[in-house]
Formats: structure tokens, sequence, C-alpha cells
């Protein structure tokens, strides 16, 4: 009686130090991500392409955790842990809405760096703000449209009971697990929609960091090294983002263990670590950085005086 006192006692303080390091975790995201898109909007970046991505890269990051992180942090404080249906198919809906736009942006961030580099006499004209305009809504038309077809597939799924789930969140495997039919169909509809789309596209834009990477032997060491110092936070944050997806949806419909923590990667500590990895070797965002930060200084001694 004592030993399962004694591990009910460590396992609760177990959730609280996640419960603090998580909502730390949360907080800097949101400040990180609310930061770069300020800084970008109040100032000349917006008319660059890259910033202008990055823009919607750090908006979409804020909505895409906070689908998942307030619910699992809030959870973690709780002795059951419960979402209704209709929240879970929310979840769902929303969670595959969000990160299929993170994974088109990325790509147009790419394609951007590729054009600015391998074709750099028509930037001007193939990324105009017209066209980056486009890429954007077909981002959101494309991820409304794959968003849409997993919300289908688990709604028309008979759940019979009892339907615990191995997950922090609700997702179409854990979903599927819990299924009272075979689904071994559906699970290879998930990965032809998911796990298959990932990957090619992460191929593409692998594959364009790649000519980027031999385009560079024509430039000077400056330019050369300004290229790679803003190719490698995005190969970074690409690898961050898609290396967890993959492992979880190029794969037969099942789950592991290791899932949540894979999991952890792409809704929370990705999405935190996009503004360090963004602001850290770039001048331009450090710039207009100190610029709102003078500006308020600014403004707090006029209001003093």
């Amino acid at each position: 009686m004592g030993n399962a006192d004694q591990n009910k006692s460590d396992n609760k303080e177990i959730q609280i130090l996640c419960f603090v390091l998580f909502s730390l975790c949360y907080v800097a995201l949101l400040m990180g991500n609310l930061t770069i898109m300020i800084s970008i909007l109040v100032s000349q970046l917006i008319d660059q392409p890259m910033y202008y991505f990055l823009t919607y890269l750090s908006l979409v990051d804020v909505c895409y955790t906070s689908t998942v992180t307030p619910k699992f942090i809030t959870d973690l404080l709780l002795e059951r842990k419960s979402i209704s249906y209709n929240n879970c198919l929310i979840q769902v809906f929303t969670m595959h809405l969000f990160g299929a736009i993170e994974i088109f942006v990325l790509t147009g961030m790419a394609y951007d760096r590729y054009v600015a580099i391998c074709k750099p006499l028509h930037y001007q004209v193939i990324m105009s703000r017209q066209k980056c305009n486009m890429m954007v809504l077909a981002a959101f038309a494309w991820a409304l449209l794959h968003s849409f077809s997993q919300f289908v597939l688990i709604i028309l799924l008979p759940f019979c009971g009892p339907n615990v789930m191995n997950h922090y969140f609700c997702d179409v495997y854990p979903l599927l697990e819990l299924a009272c039919i075979d689904t071994q169909k559906v699970g290879l509809l998930v990965i032809v929609s998911s796990g298959m789309v990932a990957l090619v596209v992460f191929i593409v834009v692998m594959g364009s960091y790649i000519m980027i990477l031999y385009t560079l032997h024509g430039y000077s060491s400056e330019n050369r090294r300004k290229a790679l110092s803003t190719c490698s936070s995005h190969i970074t944050v690409v690898v961050l983002f898609f290396g967890p997806v993959l492992f979880i949806y190029i794969r037969p419909a099942t789950t592991f263990s290791e899932d949540k923590v894979f999991a952890l990667f792409y809704t929370i500590i990705a999405p935190m670590l996009n503004p360090f990895i963004y602001t850290l070797k770039n001048k331009d965002m450090k710039n207009a950085m100190k610029n709102i930060w003078n500006r308020d200084k600014i403004l707090r001694r006029k209001l003093i005086f």
C-alpha cells in the first residue's frame, strides 16, 4: 500500500514538473512567434518574400500548437484526462489543417530561396507579391482539403469502447485503434494522404536546397556565407518538423509509446525553436527587433515626461 502511494506521489510530482516545463515552453513559443510577426509587420521586411512567408509560418505555428498544447498542459494537473467526441474531431481537423499549411509554407520558403539564389535575375518577377499571395492561398486551400479528408475518415468510423487513447491529443492513428472495424484500408489512405504527401514535399524541399548548395559554388565567399546562413536555418526547421512527422505517418497504421515523444517535436518543440533559429544568425531580424525595442523606449520616455 505504501509503495502504491509513493508511486502515485512520484507520478504527481512528475506531472507538476511537466506542467511547469511545458507551460514555459508554450509561453516562449507564443512570445517568440508573436515577436517575429510584429517585427516583420512594422518594418520594411514584410516587402521581402522570405519574411512574408516567415510571418505566415509564425502565425501557423501559434495556431497549430494552440490546438493541442493548452489541453495537454491542463490535463497534466487532472486525475482523469478526457475529451468529448466533438472536441476530438475538431482537434483532428485543426491539427491537420494547420500542420498541412505549415508544410506548404515551408515549401514556399524553400522555393523562395531557390529562386533568389539559382535565378536571381528573375527573382522580382517570379516572387512578386501577387504570386506570393497565390502560393499562400493555394496552401490554405490544399490544407483545407487534406484536413477535411482526415475528418471524414474518422467521422465514418464506429467506436464501441472502451475509448482509452494512448496519446495526449486526438490524431488519426490513435483513433483507428479504437474503431470496432478492420481499419487496414483506412490506414493505407492515411499513409497516402498524410505520409506520402509529407515525404514527397520533404524530398522536393531538400532537393531544392541541394540545388542551392550546388549553385553557391559560383558565389563569392561573402555571398556564399550569407546564403548558407539563411539556408541552414531553413534546413534545420524543415528537419525538425518533417523528421517526426515522417516517422509517425509513413508507416502502417499503428501507434507506439514513442509516438508521444516524437509528436512533441512537431507540436511544441519545433514551433518554439523556430523564432530562435530564424533570428540567431539573421541580422535583418535582429535589427527589426531592436528598432521595435527602441521605439518602445522612446514612447515610454514621452509618456513619462
